[in-house]
């Protein structure tokens, strides 16, 4: 009888100690759930804030285009404030010509910019500057140059790795058209200028913060002056900027020709585009 009762508690103890395991398991899955929804629902929600932010950035760019063409003449650089359903936006305005065009850029300015922004040594980046242009001419099966169709084409060229053309890409672009290769000034970014400039820092940046006053006659002489010219193009950058929930920023980039394209139909074309998340400055920064 005693055995028997020995053999009773023993079945019982295992049983528990199974059901134990059990419902162990069972709340580790259902742990693993939870956490699993839990990304799914921020990924969601990320997948749904960059629609919205690149909608509205849209929109605003729209609206900015529309306010431009009614305030000629145009500006080398313009900021405007538009309203769009009772929400102020920020949308920036420069002449595409105020980037460095990989497609016309000399061998010069190429070097410079694979020094200045690049990080690259002298000989190394004149190196560099010349595989480009020898890329750049390249001719197809009808005997045309190839160019670059895109700033990321910049990676065809040997020795362009990505971590170097992401330090390039917010200076650079394939379609500013006319100008000879030669830069507006007066529409350049200040890692432009710096480029501009051969890497002298201070006077590129005070050259930036005057145009951003609203100056409009700036003295370029601190930059080399065969780099240069002021003439606009009708190929324009615009540049919203939306605030996020989480204090970060969507920047919404358009390149867009103002002039009216008749075979669509439209008042302007659209002819490039990205979308980037600005991080929140770092407290106490």
């Amino acid at each position: 009888m005693v055995r028997s009762n020995d053999m009773i508690h023993r079945s019982q103890g295992v049983a528990l100690i199974a059901v134990l395991w059990i419902v162990a398991a069972m709340a580790i899955a259902v742990t693993g759930m939870t956490h699993a929804v839990r990304n799914e629902i921020r990924t969601v929600n990320a997948a749904r804030s960059n629609v919205e932010s690149q909608a509205l950035g849209e929109a605003a760019i729209a609206l900015a285009v529309q306010k431009m063409l009614a305030q000629r003449p145009f500006k080398p650089w313009v900021r405007m404030d538009v309203n769009y359903h009772g929400q102020i936006l920020a949308v920036e305005a420069a002449s595409l010509n105020g980037w460095i065009d990989i497609n016309t850029a000399p061998d010069t300015l190429l070097a410079s910019l694979y020094a200045v922004a690049g990080g690259l040594p002298k000989q190394a980046a004149s190196a560099l500057a010349a595989a480009t242009a020898e890329i750049r001419r390249q001719k197809d099966a009808t005997g045309r140059e190839q160019r670059f169709e895109a700033p990321q084409d910049l990676m065809r060229v040997p020795g362009v790795d990505y971590d170097l053309y992401a330090r390039l890409w917010p200076l650079l672009t394939a379609g500013a058209g006319g100008s000879a290769g030669r830069v507006n000034a007066h529409a350049a970014p200040f890692p432009v200028l710096a480029v501009l400039a051969e890497g002298n820092i201070a006077p590129a940046l005070a050259l930036s913060q005057r145009r951003n006053q609203g100056e409009q006659a700036l003295d370029g002489s601190s930059l080399r002056g065969e780099w240069v010219d002021n003439n606009l193009g009708t190929r324009y950058r615009f540049q919203a900027e939306i605030p996020l929930a989480d204090g970060t920023h969507a920047i919404v980039l358009r390149d867009i020709d103002v002039r009216p394209d008749p075979r669509a139909g439209l008042p302007w074309r659209f002819f490039g585009s990205d979308y980037l998340i600005r991080a929140k400055p770092a407290q106490g920064g």
